[in-house]
């Protein structure tokens, strides 16, 4: 195996999108005399789609792989049904095991998006999680306080407001931990709201006789809602979004996450990046950088032909004619125009729908109908007037 020990790389790998490295000094001392490192990254497959804001960490990832280090995948078929609550203000439902399975099955592939997965080690945590008993687990919960774990600001805030804390939440980050021990990680990536989680790793690697893995957390990333991009908001944009979709999207985030996104999701050049923030700072419409940063994912995750043609459907649809690019989805109980008008709220009755249509105030992806005998389908952009908007999912 072979290790670039370039130093602007381990520069920008330990400096970029990184909040906290715990152990940096050891950390940088290898990259530097290009020990191999294990490389770890968990992510629990509590939704179908792996989505941008974690598309940071398996950013990281990549970043580990192209100077030669061994990278490790875990996919948490078995902490996903215990549920992590560490960016969680009430307790997070169990989830089933049909659930989880079902949920985690593209998960390799969309890692492979922007992973080279033939050199990943990739693990389900099951796979020695499932077969630990009282015996172990009592012993790696004797180096934890109950009040390392309620001290957690989150934890606390919620005990006390009264809020009921389960004793299975307090598990959880002894099984994450205990996956750095399994595979002898020595460097574990994570959020910033993962910190005591990321820790327990540490502790338990010690227990084990194990030098204790560093730590680098990144940033956690507003949504387009301007909330933690969270698939419990449906705030997302996922990886495996089709290009219109995906740019679509991206072209509803708030122009203050602009640079922030091509810092944490994009691998542009940071001088490329620094130019941008300054000419917006001088008045340069944030709409162009916003539109060159959908551009730059649809091209990565997709082609550069599918990242063109995203960036014309765009303008040609949403720029030229004015229809806005934040638009309320609706899944109508039924098909037909009439249903729509109605359920999204653009007509009181059945009636007033049809003279709408008849009056030419009702559009379906900018063509005007003039008949209620019309049926939608998914992705349909629906118009009344000038200003009522939504879109068929």
């Amino acid at each position: 195996m072979t290790i670039n020990t370039d130093k602007q790389k381990i520069e920008e790998l330990l400096t970029r999108g990184v909040e906290e490295i715990i152990g940096k000094d050891d950390l940088e001392n290898k990259l530097k005399l290009g020990v191999p490192l294990r490389v770890k990254l968990g992510i629990d497959p509590t939704s179908p789609n792996i989505h941008l804001g974690r598309s940071i960490p398996l950013m990281k990832l990549r970043d580990f792989q192209e100077l030669g280090h061994k990278i490790v995948f875990i996919i948490g078929d078995f902490t996903g049904v215990i549920g992590d609550t560490s960016d969680k203000e009430s307790e997070r439902p169990m989830l089933d095991e049909a659930t989880i399975q079902e949920n985690m099955k593209a998960y390799a592939t969309q890692a492979g998006m922007v992973l080279d997965m033939d050199k990943c080690d990739v693990h389900y945590n099951s796979e020695w999680l499932a077969k630990l008993g009282y015996a172990e687990i009592g012993m790696q919960a004797n180096a934890f306080s109950v009040h390392e774990f309620t001290e957690r600001d989150n934890i606390k805030r919620r005990l006390d407001a009264g809020k009921r804390v389960s004793l299975r939440e307090m598990l959880y980050p002894l099984m994450q931990g205990y996956d750095s021990v399994a595979i002898k990680a020595d460097v574990e990536l994570g959020g910033t709201d993962q910190r005591f989680n990321l820790l327990a790793g540490r502790t338990l690697q010690e227990q084990a006789g194990q030098l204790p893995q560093s730590v680098i957390m990144g940033p956690l990333v507003e949504g387009t809602d301007g909330r933690k991009m969270s698939s419990s908001y449906g705030n997302v944009i996922n990886l495996t979004d089709e290009p219109n979709e995906m740019f679509g999207r991206i072209m509803r985030v708030a122009d203050e996450l602009i640079i922030k996104y091509f810092t944490l999701m994009t691998r542009v050049s940071a001088e490329i990046i620094e130019e941008y923030k300054e000419e917006m700072a001088g008045g340069a419409n944030p709409r162009d950088y916003k539109m060159k940063l959908g551009f730059e994912l649809v091209r990565f995750y997709h082609n550069e032909v599918d990242a063109e043609s995203a960036k014309q459907y765009f303008i040609d649809t949403f720029a030229k004619k004015q229809i806005p690019t934040e638009i309320p989805e609706l899944t109508p109980s039924k098909t037909d125009i009439i249903t729509v008008l109605v359920e999204a709220g653009f007509t009181p009755t059945n009636s007033d729908a049809r003279r709408a249509i008849k009056q030419g105030g009702v559009k379906i992806n900018d063509e005007k109908i003039d008949t209620h005998l019309v049926e939608v389908k998914s992705g349909d952009i629906v118009q009344k007037g000038k200003r009522f908007f939504v879109k068929i999912v």
